[in-house]
């Protein structure tokens, strides 16, 4: 087994069990425990896991926030196609507002260069990416800017979308689950989504699976408030049932 086949391992298994332990590790992989240290320190620069005493726990679990540069590296194929499946919710002609996340960025990559729409962001990386196209207009909504995701937030934000109606909003989170509805761990960021979804006819919700059963502090919306969730195929059937059950579709990509 290759270095990164046995990290991708190791950061299954994590997610999976929601914590790993070097000495099991080691048995299983059947490496050193010295070995399974530098995993999880590669892991840990990744930002996709937190060591501590005897193994690592991933980030999603203790409500710990990556930046963007970390969130980027992860699941980029996976990003790719929920980015893709994403295209044919969008309208026309019209107005799209893209939340600030790695996966919305994605679709921004991807925005039709035929089609004349208005694009309302919150996310410097993303208006970087719709400002160098001709066919696309940009709003970018002003407030302080977070370091650690790159998107403004606060009251800015939120007044500034008090007085906008868009045809669709994609929205990214940090947490998803039928129990808590969405999530995130930062109170401005969730104020500034929760304004986005009610600016929207309609909000589809852009994620991985990963953080799908996974609850943070804030949250922003019920599952009822969205029109469809867009993820990838590593969502197993019964969870996606009990998600559709409570009002959105959800599409596996």
């Amino acid at each position: 087994m290759y270095a990164e086949e046995r990290q991708q391992h190791i950061l299954d298994r994590a997610r999976a069990e929601g914590r790993v332990e070097v000495n099991t590790l080691a048995e299983a992989l059947d490496v050193t425990p010295e070995t399974v240290r530098r995993d999880l320190t590669i892991l840990e620069r990744h930002g996709v896991l937190r060591r501590v005493h005897g193994g690592a726990i991933p980030v999603e679990r203790l409500g710990f926030e990556p930046g963007v540069e970390a969130r980027s590296e992860r699941f980029v194929a996976e990003k790719e196609r929920i980015a893709k499946a994403a295209l044919p919710h969008l309208p026309d002609e019209g107005t799209v507002l893209l939340d600030a996340g790695t996966t919305t960025m994605r679709l921004a990559e991807r925005l039709p260069r035929d089609h004349e729409l208005t694009i309302v962001t919150n996310s410097l990386t993303i208006a970087t990416i719709v400002a160098q196209h001709q066919n696309l207009n940009l709003y970018l909504l002003g407030g302080r800017v977070r370091g650690r995701t790159l998107a403004a937030v606060g009251l800015w934000v939120t007044n500034a979308l008090q007085d906008v109606f868009v045809d669709v909003a994609f929205i990214g989170t940090n947490g998803l689950s039928t129990e808590r509805g969405l999530t995130t761990p930062d109170q401005s960021e969730a104020a500034a989504k929760r304004a986005m979804i009610k600016a929207a006819r309609r909000s589809v919700v852009l994620t991985d699976h990963t953080k799908i059963g996974v609850d943070h502090f804030a949250r922003f919306a019920d599952l009822e408030d969205i029109a469809a969730i867009i993820t990838d195929d590593g969502l197993d059937p019964e969870t996606a049932a009990e998600i559709e059950a409570l009002g959105p579709e959800v599409v596996l990509a």
